[in-house]
């Protein structure tokens, strides 16, 4: 009962008022799935936490003592990255004020070409929103450089993720030319390559790519 408590409590204060408000999406729906998991699983050894969004500024001062002699800068300080699951961290067991994310998750729909055609509209061009993408793994990547993890995870749909769509290799290009829809946690080659998982772009659920990460 104790960990059932804990995760409602864990809805109620972080993830439902921080990101789900308005509505309970897919995503949002698998990531309580993984906060359910690792509360059963841990218990009451760690502490999750949730945000919406992380600040430029707290991005910066969190490398500075690890890059102290590299220049880092920013211009506005509501500027932010905003994935659409937030992120989800562990705190800390030695400081408390300390946050370590361990899952970062987006959702990208992509492509409405199949309905123009079939309303006898002209085709578009592919590319919008898994371009906007690429912002902000540029970001997440250097803002968890002094990780030896990057858990960030991409879920995309739509017609412009199908097998024979070229939008496949910008996906790929973006997760380092890794493979998609296989799970990257571990930085290789000492940490040069810090790749993202992007996965359910060939036919899978939400659903069925929460199981697979929950087995990770």
């Amino acid at each position: 009962m104790a960990n059932k408590n804990r995760l409602r409590e864990l809805r109620t204060d972080t993830i439902i008022n921080a990101t789900a408000k308005q509505q309970e999406t897919e995503l949002i729906k698998a990531l309580y799935e993984v906060v359910e998991y690792l509360t059963d699983k841990f218990a009451k050894r760690i502490t999750l936490t949730h945000a919406k969004q992380w600040y430029l500024k707290d991005i910066i001062n969190e490398l500075r003592p690890y890059f102290p002699d590299t220049d880092l800068h920013y211009h506005f300080e509501k500027s932010h990255i905003r994935p659409d699951g937030g992120i989800l961290g562990i705190k800390s067991v030695k400081d408390n004020t300390l946050t370590y994310p361990i899952l970062i998750s987006e959702v990208k729909n992509q492509g409405t070409n199949d309905i123009r055609t079939r309303e006898g509209k002209p085709k578009q061009a592919k590319g919008n929103a898994i371009e906007r993408l690429g912002k902000n793994l540029i970001g997440l990547r250097t803002a968890l450089l002094r990780e030896s993890i990057f858990p960030f995870v991409c879920f995309g749909y739509g017609c412009d993720f199908e097998e024979t769509s070229s939008i496949l290799d910008r996906v790929s290009t973006m997760a380092m030319f890794g493979e998609l829809n296989k799970i990257y946690l571990h930085n290789e080659e000492d940490g040069r390559f810090n790749r993202c998982t992007a996965y359910g772009f060939l036919d899978h659920s939400l659903k069925e790519d929460c199981d697979i990460i929950q087995s990770h």
